[in-house]
């Protein structure tokens, strides 16, 4: 019978969206299953067969579990705030909302048509002011919160404020950006000015001058991770270190509770080193270097104060505030330069650029409160003002950075852990060995020496044993237009929230994307943003008189503010009252299954794992981690095509003959391949551009060979296949097994359209096993003892294969099974319909068909996955190989029941081993119970 993949795909995702087959209920009588998608955004360009390998996976387990009874909670929804639809709207005008719709249209469009069992209903955008009013409301609670290190929680700030007016700040131990000092009369006298300006120092969410990737092409503040080699990742545009003011949310404050929680985890092993090494815990001391000829001190963070003897120079972040204040007349010069240029450079490449030494001398000096030796002190990009204190004690001889510095600028190396190496040309930093050249502590191992440097300097009072991480406080504004409002208006310069119920603060209207002639972000342009507080509502910016009418912040939330609790909307998406009922989240939970790339490892994974314990902390949900268990897909590459263009011409020669010529390699769009081969359709190529509208080719056997190389599937490599052009020739169906029989989830595997033959091959195999020829035809017939093994057989292994997410080798047992059951002519019910229910979480389009087909009225989503019976797997017979002095003679057919003794018997007592043995005893017989008989004659 012929399989019209077509009609029965359109068919299918007709009744799906009619039925609502895949509406979830929030019915707390069934076990939940919580499956999830990493957030998609919304791209122009729609989407390439290496994006749906995740979702296929995902969806194949959501519907395993609805299969095993499961209440399964799978949405889809989209990340729609973000820089390229903003980028497109200031070079053509068009609204980022119009554009984001455009592309939604079409990513649904997409989706739809590979039949995934996504709850549709239950769909967000974070772009919606319905979805971001919670945005908002999560911002301003975390305004109205501090980090109470007692409790080792969030608390509302009005218990921080209670705190001040009976103690002042005595016995207080808080997060805080500055450590403040002042009695409970001091702070009831305080003005109200004065108490708002104490409290942004201990909020969840506060202002604070931050030094941020500054874009200016952009007009806006970049994160680490939209930033290469110094320029935009957008546009290629150069980025530069500046100090602005910056709203900015304080995770440092969660960063061991970030750091013990993934030992909860069921994440690969290299996401958590990723968040462990971004966290970045150390422990050591604070010390204070007195500076000479000034009042100020130096403080370090060291985690080797045990090697403080050995301390012979000093350097600090370019942007310590300490470098303009020591900095001397002479050295002005070169060290205003290094800072310009320090400027360039993004605080990620200053990490990751170990090989490259750069500083410059300040004209001061400290000095060593221990050996009291006067120690240069430099600047030098490769201290970061971010991680703590922006100055560090340079040992050179017993670390390799400081090593490369002090022989550059030709300092003092002092060895004072003994080692037999030449320190003066290589750095030692083990801990097995012990202090010499250091006083005290001469002879103590690396644990004694650091408590001694501890306690020594604690009694001193120049600092104290402290643990330090490297995490920062994360930025949270960004001068950009398409992004959440951030809900602050300004009074006598100080920021206070809006009332919650002015929320949502919508996106105002604007007569151009860019910044304002004064600099300020997009916000600046728009007519009606002001806030009037008497009133309680946004009125018109000329309003503004800062009496009653207030300006409001023109920054936006970052990209990552919706994606940090997204999962937690699914579960009550259209509640108007609250961001999620506590019912509801103490149902669904954590998210049990979450499939997403790598790529968020230090970004949307961290902010997501916070915004989740500050919400339990404030007792909003009950759970403390967000996805409990994570994989990251890997990569479906592409196979790009190149042309080869001879240098300074417009010809171009083909493959096996550009190795004469002086060439540039370009890549071309596989489209123009003719059919699955690699040589050009010249006149298509000439027709693609036109720039390429008069070339000449130098062919090879009258063809022009293309060169071919996998790499990552991007528009820009031309390389893309259109998973809408695989439905319509293959089938939803053959796309979603393609996928998955490619490879292991985990690996990156190359795309190869050739290869859907044999998957399609596979699904017309299979669908024809319930057909005779043109008719349907299935038997009540009760089948066979081989046929009940196929079944089991293949129920065992795909059990095992979801469970473990081995869907590869699960494609492989479907064909394998299929093939049996078709050489043995198997047509019966009995196995039909479970083999049917078996293959739907793969294959939902056909499997629907034939279950509708055997008679069913309803879904087969719903269906109880089959039972395995380990009974049919046991053998009834076994068929051992005789092998005699080493060559197999025969085989014989005997009872797996029968033990060694017996089969031995049987074996001796054979016609065709009398024949053998002529009379004669064997030496020796070797019975392997189910497997073979050997003898010795």
């Amino acid at each position: 019978m012929f399989y019209d993949h077509q009609q029965i795909e359109k068919k299918w995702q007709k009744y799906w969206e009619e039925n609502q087959t895949y509406k979830t209920s929030n019915n707390t009588d069934k076990p939940k299953f919580y499956v999830l998608d990493m957030f998609p955004y919304p791209s122009g360009a729609g989407l390439h067969v290496g994006h749906p390998l995740g979702y296929i996976a995902s969806d194949i387990y959501a519907r395993y579990k609805r299969h095993q009874g499961f209440n399964v909670l799978h949405p889809v929804g989209y990340d729609s705030f973000g820089l390229p639809a903003e980028q497109y709207a200031i070079q053509t005008g068009q609204h980022p909302a119009v554009t984001t719709e455009q592309n939604i249209n079409r990513y649904e469009e997409q989706l739809k048509k590979i039949g995934f069992s996504f709850d549709w209903s239950r769909e967000v955008r974070t772009s919606d002011a319905s979805y971001y009013k919670w945005t908002q409301w999560i911002f301003i609670q975390l305004y109205h919160s501090w980090y109470n290190k007692n409790t080792d929680k969030a608390e509302s700030i009005d218990s921080l404020i209670q705190h001040f007016e009976e103690k002042g700040t005595e016995g207080l131990n808080a997060n805080q950006n500055d450590e403040l000092n002042f009695t409970a009369e001091e702070w009831k006298i305080a003005s109200d000015l004065d108490k708002e300006d104490i409290l942004l120092n201990y909020r969840l969410s506060y202002r604070a001058e931050t030094t941020v990737n500054w874009c200016p092409a952009l007009g806006t503040v970049l994160a680490n991770d939209e930033v290469k080699d110094g320029k935009s990742e957008r546009g290629g545009f150069p980025v530069f270190q500046k100090k602005m003011m910056q709203w900015s949310m304080r995770i440092s404050a969660y960063s061991e509770r970030l750091l013990q929680g993934l030992n909860t985890l069921d994440w690969p092993q290299p996401l958590k080193d990723s968040q462990e090494y971004w966290i970045g815990k150390s422990q050591g001391a604070q010390v204070q270097f007195k500076v000479e000829g000034h009042d100020e001190t130096v403080e370090v963070f060291t985690t080797r104060p045990d090697t403080i003897f050995g301390a012979t120079f000093m350097v600090l972040a370019p942007e310590n505030p300490l470098v303009e204040t020591i900095t001397t007349d002479a050295q002005k010069v070169e060290v205003d330069t290094y800072i310009e240029e320090t400027s360039k450079k993004t605080e990620r490449d200053r990490m990751s650029d170990v090989k490259n030494v750069s500083g410059a001398f300040t004209g001061s000096y400290a000095v060593n409160p221990f050996s009291n030796e006067k120690m240069p002190i430099y600047i030098s990009d490769y201290v970061l003002m971010g991680y703590g204190t922006g100055a560090v004690m340079a040992v050179p001889a017993h670390d390799e950075r400081d090593h490369r510095f002090a022989k550059k600028f030709n300092l003092e190396i002092k060895k004072v852990v003994e080692t037999e190496e030449d320190v003066q040309e290589k750095s030692f930093d083990s801990k097995d060995s012990v202090c010499v050249n250091s006083d005290f502590l001469n002879g103590l191992h690396y644990n004694e020496a650091k408590a001694k440097m501890i306690s020594e300097i604690e009694t001193k009072g120049i600092g104290h044993g402290t643990t330090n991480y490297r995490q920062r406080d994360a930025i949270f504004s960004r001068q950009r237009y398409w992004g959440e409002p951030v809900p602050i208006y300004y009074k006598d310069g100080m920021p206070y929230t809006l009332p919650t119920s002015a929320l949502p603060l919508e996106l105002p209207e604007v007569e151009k994307y860019l910044p304002t002639e004064d600099g300020d972000p997009p916000l600046g342009n728009a007519k009606e943003f002001a806030w009037d507080e008497a009133n309680q509502k946004v009125v018109a910016t000329d309003l503004i008189d800062d009496k009653t009418i207030f300006p409001l912040e023109l920054s936006t939330m970052p990209g990552w503010a919706g994606s940090s609790w997204y999962f937690l909307r699914y579960m009550d998406p259209n509640d108007e009252e609250t961001f999620v009922k506590k019912e509801l989240a103490d149902y669904w939970g954590q998210v049990d299954l979450y499939i997403g790339g790598s790529e968020h490892a230090t970004g949307h994974l961290l902010y997501s794992r916070f915004w989740n314990m500050f919400l339990k902390d404030r007792g909003y949900i009950s759970h403390d981690e967000p996805f409990q268990k994570l994989i990251n897909q890997g990569m479906i590459l592409g196979m790009s095509a190149f042309v080869y263009r001879i240098d300074g011409t417009n010809q171009y020669v083909s493959k096996n003959l550009a190795k004469d010529y002086q060439t540039q390699q370009i890549h071309v769009d596989v489209s123009l391949l003719k059919g699955t081969s690699d040589e050009l359709d010249t006149e298509a190529f000439k027709a693609w551009r036109p720039d390429y509208a008069e070339a000449e080719f130098i062919l090879e056997d009258g063809k022009y060979i293309t060169d071919r190389e996998v790499e990552k599937m991007s528009k820009s490599k031309y390389n893309v296949v259109n998973p809408d052009d695989i439905c319509e020739e293959y089938g939803a169906d053959g796309l979603r097994l393609y996928e998955m029989f490619l490879g292991p989830l985990e690996q990156s595997k190359p795309w190869n359209t050739q290869g859907l033959s044999g998957v399609y091959g596979f699904l017309k195999k299979f669908w024809n096993l319930y057909f005779n020829g043109d008719v349907f035809e299935v038997s009540d017939e009760e089948p066979t003892k081989a046929e009940y093994k196929v079944l089991h057989t293949l129920i065992k292994k795909v059990v095992y294969d979801i469970e473990n997410f081995s869907f590869n080798t699960s494609v492989s047992s479907f064909m394998i099974a299929v093939n049996e059951l078709q050489k043995i002519k198997c047509n019966k019910r009995n196995i039909l319909e479970p083999l049917a229910i078996i293959i739907s979480p793969y294959a939902p389009h056909i499997c629907e068909e034939l279950w509708s087909l055997l008679g069913n009225g309803t879904s087969i989503e719903f269906e109880k996955f089959p039972a395995l019976n380990e009974d049919y797997l046991v053998e009834d017979e076994i068929e051992y190989p005789v092998s005699v002095n080493g060559k197999m003679k025969f085989k014989i057919s005997l009872s797996a029941q029968l033990s060694a003794k017996e089969v031995e018997d049987l074996v001796i007592s054979n016609e065709k081993m009398q024949q053998i043995l002529e009379g004669n005893t064997p030496k020796k017989i070797i019975v392997v119970p189910h497997r073979i008989v050997n003898i010795v004659i």
